[in-house]
């Protein structure tokens, strides 16, 4: 839809999760973007992005009307960025939030996709991860599209269509536990949204203290 390549889609990717999950720290500095767009947990695959370039995949996304500048303010010394995607296509919170983390973690079945956005988005009976993404498909130009089952798995996977996907990007490894394995990724997805939330605060005192 809007043609996203690589850098763009983990920008706008890390700008959605941050308003989501953290929101005391959004819109974003440009070095916690350019840290949680290279953060070690919840990426596939991870990145090394450099400011230059992170930079570079910004000024793009303006170019697309997706990305907008907060002017420093309230004692605030630099600019930040926040990301426009609900100005140009109408989205509920599940919807965005099932984009942001199709667009950071590529391929993935309705399983991966709720439990990983349940601490992004308020899931209230009767949305499913299945409705929502039926609602993507079904949007006047679609979002979503389903893509077949991974190898080694039982469930189809989904990609977003905002932008070129890398379908290489391996399948979730099966889960081996006598847990179930939707309460074993649930409480890993915990622990890296702690650590993300933790990297976030750091890279904030970084800025306030000048890097």
């Amino acid at each position: 839809m809007f043609d996203l390549d690589a850098e763009e889609q983990r920008v706008l990717g890390t700008l959605i999760e941050k308003q989501l999950a953290t929101p005391q720290y959004y819109p974003l500095t440009l070095s916690a973007l350019v840290q949680g767009c290279n953060q070690s947990t919840s990426r596939e695959p991870v990145t090394s992005y450099s400011d230059a370039e992170v930079k570079e995949a910004l000024a793009r996304l303006k170019d697309k009307q997706l990305i907008r500048t907060v002017l420093p303010s309230h004692g605030r010394s630099v600019d930040r960025y926040g990301h426009r995607l609900e100005e140009q296509v109408t989205l509920i919170q599940e919807e965005l939030a099932l984009l942001g983390v199709l667009m950071l973690r590529g391929p993935q079945t309705e399983a991966e996709l709720k439990s990983r956005t349940e601490r992004l988005a308020k899931w209230e009976a009767p949305d499913t991860a299945a409705s929502v993404l039926d609602r993507l498909v079904n949007k006047p130009e679609a979002l979503a599209r389903n893509i077949g089952r991974g190898p080694g798995q039982s469930q189809d996977r989904w990609i977003h269509l905002l932008g070129d996907v890398d379908l290489s990007v391996p399948a979730a490894p099966l889960v081996n536990s006598r847990r179930p394995a939707t309460e074993t990724n649930q409480r890993w997805d915990e622990l890296q949204a702690r650590v993300a939330a933790l990297e976030a605060e750091i890279a904030e005192l970084r800025e306030q203290l000048g890097g």
